[in-house]
Protein backbone atom coordinates (compact mmCIF):
# COMPACT_ATOMS: atom_id res chain seq x y z
CA UNK A 1 0.00 0.00 0.00
CA UNK A 2 1.33 3.14 -1.24
CA UNK A 3 1.48 6.03 1.62
CA UNK A 4 0.92 9.88 0.53
CA UNK A 5 1.37 12.20 3.44
CA UNK A 6 0.15 15.71 2.76
CA UNK A 7 1.95 18.45 4.69
CA UNK A 8 2.25 22.27 5.11
CA UNK A 9 5.27 24.28 6.86
CA UNK A 10 2.28 26.36 8.66
CA UNK A 11 -0.76 26.29 9.68
CA UNK A 12 -3.82 27.86 7.46
CA UNK A 13 -2.52 26.72 3.80
CA UNK A 14 -5.53 24.48 3.16
CA UNK A 15 -3.82 20.94 4.04
CA UNK A 16 -6.39 19.31 5.36
CA UNK A 17 -8.84 20.99 2.79
CA UNK A 18 -6.86 19.56 0.18
CA UNK A 19 -6.31 15.90 2.08
CA UNK A 20 -10.40 15.83 2.85
CA UNK A 21 -10.44 16.19 -1.12
CA UNK A 22 -7.82 14.11 -2.20
CA UNK A 23 -9.78 10.95 0.25
CA UNK A 24 -12.66 11.83 -1.83
CA UNK A 25 -11.45 11.50 -5.03
CA UNK A 26 -9.38 8.20 -4.47
CA UNK A 27 -12.67 6.78 -2.82
CA UNK A 28 -9.95 6.09 -0.37
CA UNK A 29 -10.34 2.92 1.95
CA UNK A 30 -7.49 4.03 4.40
CA UNK A 31 -6.33 7.79 6.01
CA UNK A 32 -5.40 8.72 8.98
CA UNK A 33 -5.42 12.33 10.10
CA UNK A 34 -2.15 13.03 12.10
CA UNK A 35 -2.51 16.93 13.56
CA UNK A 36 -3.02 15.15 16.77
CA UNK A 37 -3.04 18.46 18.57
CA UNK A 38 -5.94 20.03 16.17
CA UNK A 39 -7.53 17.00 14.39
CA UNK A 40 -10.27 18.14 12.24
CA UNK A 41 -10.34 15.66 9.48
CA UNK A 42 -13.42 14.12 11.10
CA UNK A 43 -15.45 17.17 10.50
CA UNK A 44 -15.79 16.03 6.73
CA UNK A 45 -15.62 12.69 6.12
CA UNK A 46 -19.28 10.82 6.53
CA UNK A 47 -18.63 8.17 8.84
CA UNK A 48 -22.02 7.92 10.82
CA UNK A 49 -20.86 4.86 13.18
CA UNK A 50 -19.21 6.01 16.30
CA UNK A 51 -15.74 5.15 16.82
CA UNK A 52 -13.71 2.98 18.87
CA UNK A 53 -11.87 4.76 21.17
CA UNK A 54 -8.82 4.00 23.14
CA UNK A 55 -6.70 6.03 25.80
CA UNK A 56 -3.52 6.79 25.11
CA UNK A 57 -0.80 7.08 27.49
CA UNK A 58 2.64 9.11 26.92
CA UNK A 59 5.05 9.43 29.70
CA UNK A 60 4.96 8.53 33.19
CA UNK A 61 4.29 11.43 35.94
CA UNK A 62 5.39 11.19 39.95
CA UNK A 63 2.74 10.60 42.49
CA UNK A 64 3.56 11.38 46.10
CA UNK A 65 2.22 9.53 48.52
CA UNK A 66 1.12 11.86 51.10
CA UNK A 67 1.01 9.11 54.08
CA UNK A 68 4.58 8.11 53.49
CA UNK A 69 6.03 11.20 52.91
CA UNK A 70 8.22 12.66 55.92
CA UNK A 71 8.28 16.45 54.04
CA UNK A 72 11.86 16.77 53.29
CA UNK A 73 11.81 18.55 50.59
CA UNK A 74 13.97 16.75 48.49
CA UNK A 75 11.63 15.96 45.56
CA UNK A 76 11.53 20.17 45.51
CA UNK A 77 14.75 20.91 45.56
CA UNK A 78 15.80 18.48 42.65
CA UNK A 79 12.88 18.77 40.36
CA UNK A 80 14.33 21.05 37.64
CA UNK A 81 10.97 21.48 36.15
CA UNK A 82 9.37 23.00 39.00
CA UNK A 83 6.96 20.49 39.19
CA UNK A 84 6.42 19.45 42.73
CA UNK A 85 5.56 22.13 45.66
CA UNK A 86 3.97 22.03 49.00
CA UNK A 87 1.58 24.37 50.76
CA UNK A 88 2.39 27.92 51.46
CA UNK A 89 3.25 27.42 54.90
CA UNK A 90 5.76 24.87 54.03
CA UNK A 91 4.17 21.89 56.18
CA UNK A 92 1.72 20.61 54.37
CA UNK A 93 2.33 17.40 51.89
CA UNK A 94 3.66 17.63 48.62
CA UNK A 95 1.90 17.75 45.43
CA UNK A 96 2.95 16.91 41.75
CA UNK A 97 1.43 19.54 38.83
CA UNK A 98 0.55 16.62 36.06
CA UNK A 99 1.07 19.44 33.22
CA UNK A 100 4.62 20.20 34.75
CA UNK A 101 6.12 17.11 35.32
CA UNK A 102 8.31 15.78 32.73
CA UNK A 103 8.30 12.02 33.87
CA UNK A 104 12.53 11.91 34.63
CA UNK A 105 11.83 10.09 37.71
CA UNK A 106 14.88 12.52 39.84
CA UNK A 107 12.11 12.57 42.39
CA UNK A 108 11.58 9.06 42.47
CA UNK A 109 15.15 8.26 42.72
CA UNK A 110 16.29 10.81 45.37
CA UNK A 111 12.82 10.13 48.33
CA UNK A 112 14.41 8.38 51.22
CA UNK A 113 11.17 6.82 52.27
CA UNK A 114 10.05 5.66 48.53
CA UNK A 115 7.22 7.84 49.08
CA UNK A 116 6.80 8.27 45.39
CA UNK A 117 6.02 6.32 42.25
CA UNK A 118 5.53 6.76 38.38
CA UNK A 119 1.73 6.11 37.19
CA UNK A 120 0.56 5.70 34.05
CA UNK A 121 -1.29 8.96 32.73
CA UNK A 122 -3.98 9.27 30.00
CA UNK A 123 -2.20 11.66 27.73
CA UNK A 124 -4.95 11.56 24.95
CA UNK A 125 -7.48 9.72 23.04
CA UNK A 126 -7.25 7.27 19.87
CA UNK A 127 -10.43 6.90 17.96
CA UNK A 128 -11.05 4.71 15.11
CA UNK A 129 -13.84 4.08 12.59
CA UNK A 130 -13.92 1.03 10.22
CA UNK A 131 -16.21 -0.81 8.17
CA UNK A 132 -15.70 -3.74 6.10
CA UNK A 133 -13.96 -1.71 3.10
CA UNK A 134 -12.65 1.15 4.97
CA UNK A 135 -10.67 2.81 8.45
CA UNK A 136 -9.86 5.97 9.69
CA UNK A 137 -7.44 6.49 12.39
CA UNK A 138 -7.36 9.80 14.47
CA UNK A 139 -6.35 10.99 18.16
CA UNK A 140 -6.85 14.04 20.00
CA UNK A 141 -3.81 14.91 22.31
CA UNK A 142 -4.34 16.05 25.68
CA UNK A 143 -3.46 19.85 26.68
CA UNK A 144 -0.23 19.92 27.15
CA UNK A 145 1.22 16.78 26.57
CA UNK A 146 4.35 16.43 25.08
CA UNK A 147 4.47 13.40 23.51
CA UNK A 148 2.47 14.12 20.04
CA UNK A 149 5.20 12.62 17.85
CA UNK A 150 4.45 9.21 20.09
CA UNK A 151 0.63 9.76 19.39
CA UNK A 152 0.86 10.14 15.31
CA UNK A 153 2.81 6.61 15.30
CA UNK A 154 -0.08 5.29 17.11
CA UNK A 155 -2.39 6.36 14.88
CA UNK A 156 -0.72 5.56 11.93
CA UNK A 157 -0.52 2.19 13.17
CA UNK A 158 -4.06 1.76 13.96
CA UNK A 159 -4.18 2.74 10.25
CA UNK A 160 -2.48 0.52 9.03
CA UNK A 161 -3.17 -2.39 11.33
CA UNK A 162 -7.27 -2.46 10.03
CA UNK A 163 -6.95 -1.77 6.49
CA UNK A 164 -8.10 -4.04 4.01
CA UNK A 165 -7.52 -4.10 0.50
CA UNK A 166 -6.28 -1.01 0.04
CA UNK A 167 -3.59 0.63 -2.78
CA UNK A 168 -3.12 3.38 -1.36
CA UNK A 169 -3.34 5.66 2.23
CA UNK A 170 -4.04 9.52 2.68
CA UNK A 171 -2.63 11.02 6.01
CA UNK A 172 -3.21 14.34 6.70
CA UNK A 173 -0.32 15.41 8.77
CA UNK A 174 0.68 18.11 11.40
CA UNK A 175 1.88 21.93 10.27
CA UNK A 176 5.19 23.33 10.99
CA UNK A 177 8.58 21.02 11.71
CA UNK A 178 8.12 19.39 14.88
CA UNK A 179 8.10 16.28 16.59
CA UNK A 180 4.25 14.97 15.05
CA UNK A 181 5.85 15.69 11.26
CA UNK A 182 9.26 13.71 12.02
CA UNK A 183 6.76 10.73 12.98
CA UNK A 184 4.55 11.41 9.96
CA UNK A 185 6.66 11.30 7.56
CA UNK A 186 8.21 7.94 8.74
CA UNK A 187 7.40 5.02 6.30
CA UNK A 188 5.30 7.30 3.68
CA UNK A 189 5.83 7.05 0.08
CA UNK A 190 5.43 10.25 -0.85
CA UNK A 191 4.82 14.00 0.58
CA UNK A 192 2.66 16.58 -0.79
CA UNK A 193 3.42 19.81 0.22
CA UNK A 194 0.52 22.31 0.35
CA UNK A 195 2.26 26.57 0.47
CA UNK A 196 1.37 29.57 0.70
CA UNK A 197 2.21 32.22 -1.57
CA UNK A 198 3.29 34.58 1.69
CA UNK A 199 6.98 35.34 2.81
CA UNK A 200 6.45 33.23 5.98
CA UNK A 201 5.01 30.35 3.47
CA UNK A 202 7.65 30.69 1.20
CA UNK A 203 10.17 30.19 4.17
CA UNK A 204 7.77 27.05 6.14
CA UNK A 205 8.15 25.81 2.88
CA UNK A 206 11.51 25.54 2.10
CA UNK A 207 12.24 24.24 6.12
CA UNK A 208 9.48 21.55 5.12
CA UNK A 209 11.00 20.41 2.02
CA UNK A 210 14.72 20.47 3.35
CA UNK A 211 12.85 17.67 6.44
CA UNK A 212 11.27 15.82 4.12
CA UNK A 213 14.65 15.88 1.58
CA UNK A 214 16.07 14.34 4.64
CA UNK A 215 14.09 10.93 5.15
CA UNK A 216 14.72 10.11 1.19
CA UNK A 217 11.01 10.52 0.59
CA UNK A 218 9.29 11.70 -3.16
CA UNK A 219 8.25 15.14 -2.62
CA UNK A 220 5.91 17.20 -4.70
CA UNK A 221 4.58 20.86 -4.27
CA UNK A 222 1.38 22.74 -4.96
CA UNK A 223 -0.22 26.15 -4.21
CA UNK A 224 -3.09 26.97 -2.28
CA UNK A 225 -4.63 30.53 -3.34
CA UNK A 226 -2.05 31.18 -5.56
CA UNK A 227 -3.50 34.50 -6.62
CA UNK A 228 -3.35 36.08 -3.66
CA UNK A 229 0.50 36.60 -4.61
CA UNK A 230 1.12 35.55 -8.14
CA UNK A 231 4.45 37.17 -7.85
CA UNK A 232 5.09 34.76 -4.27
CA UNK A 233 3.41 31.69 -6.38
CA UNK A 234 5.85 32.24 -8.88
CA UNK A 235 9.30 32.43 -6.74
CA UNK A 236 7.89 29.28 -5.21
CA UNK A 237 7.64 27.57 -9.26
CA UNK A 238 11.18 28.86 -9.63
CA UNK A 239 12.55 27.04 -6.41
CA UNK A 240 10.55 23.60 -7.24
CA UNK A 241 12.28 24.07 -10.72
CA UNK A 242 15.73 25.38 -9.10
CA UNK A 243 15.95 22.09 -6.63
CA UNK A 244 14.21 19.77 -9.25
CA UNK A 245 11.06 19.04 -7.07
CA UNK A 246 7.72 18.50 -9.37
CA UNK A 247 5.18 21.55 -9.01
CA UNK A 248 1.80 19.92 -9.02
CA UNK A 249 -0.60 22.73 -9.69
CA UNK A 250 -2.27 26.13 -8.30
CA UNK A 251 -5.35 26.19 -6.80
CA UNK A 252 -6.74 29.67 -6.66
CA UNK A 253 -8.58 31.68 -3.85
CA UNK A 254 -12.12 30.29 -3.91
CA UNK A 255 -15.18 31.72 -1.30
CA UNK A 256 -17.05 28.74 -2.80
CA UNK A 257 -14.71 26.55 -0.91
CA UNK A 258 -14.93 28.28 2.26
CA UNK A 259 -18.98 27.42 1.66
CA UNK A 260 -18.12 23.86 1.33
CA UNK A 261 -16.08 23.81 4.07
CA UNK A 262 -18.89 25.46 6.42
CA UNK A 263 -21.20 22.72 4.90
CA UNK A 264 -19.41 19.83 6.08
CA UNK A 265 -18.48 19.13 2.14
CA UNK A 266 -14.89 18.87 0.27
CA UNK A 267 -14.33 21.06 -2.43
CA UNK A 268 -14.68 18.34 -5.09
CA UNK A 269 -17.91 17.59 -3.84
CA UNK A 270 -19.23 20.88 -5.63
CA UNK A 271 -19.06 22.56 -8.91
CA UNK A 272 -16.26 25.14 -8.07
CA UNK A 273 -12.91 26.65 -9.48
CA UNK A 274 -10.57 25.48 -6.54
CA UNK A 275 -12.36 21.78 -6.63
CA UNK A 276 -11.23 21.44 -10.38
CA UNK A 277 -7.76 22.61 -9.86
CA UNK A 278 -7.50 20.08 -6.69
CA UNK A 279 -8.49 17.25 -9.04
CA UNK A 280 -5.57 18.06 -11.77
CA UNK A 281 -3.31 18.22 -8.64
CA UNK A 282 -4.67 14.69 -7.87
CA UNK A 283 -3.68 12.93 -11.04
CA UNK A 284 -0.67 14.70 -10.95
CA UNK A 285 0.38 13.34 -7.61
CA UNK A 286 -1.16 10.36 -7.62
CA UNK A 287 0.48 9.56 -11.31
CA UNK A 288 4.19 10.54 -8.92
CA UNK A 289 3.23 8.28 -6.45
CA UNK A 290 2.97 5.41 -8.39
CA UNK A 291 5.90 5.62 -10.47
CA UNK A 292 9.07 3.80 -10.12
CA UNK A 293 11.82 5.35 -9.01
CA UNK A 294 12.76 7.64 -6.22
CA UNK A 295 12.65 11.62 -5.65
Amino acid sequence: MKQLLILSGKGGTGKTTVASAFIKLSRARAYADCDVDAPNLHLITEWTTRPEKKDYYGLDVAKIDGNLCIRCGQCETYCRFDAISSDEAGEGSYAVDPYTCEGCSVCEYVCPVNAIKMVPKIAGEMMLYKDSESVFSTAQLEMGSGTSGLLVTEVKKRMNANVVNAHMAIIDGSPGIGCPVIASLSGVDMVLVVAEPSLSGMSDMERIIQMAQRSGTKIAVCVNKYDTCVENTEKIEAYCVQYALPFVGRIPFDPDAVKAINQGKTIVDIDCASGRAVRKIYDESVNLLFEHGGQ
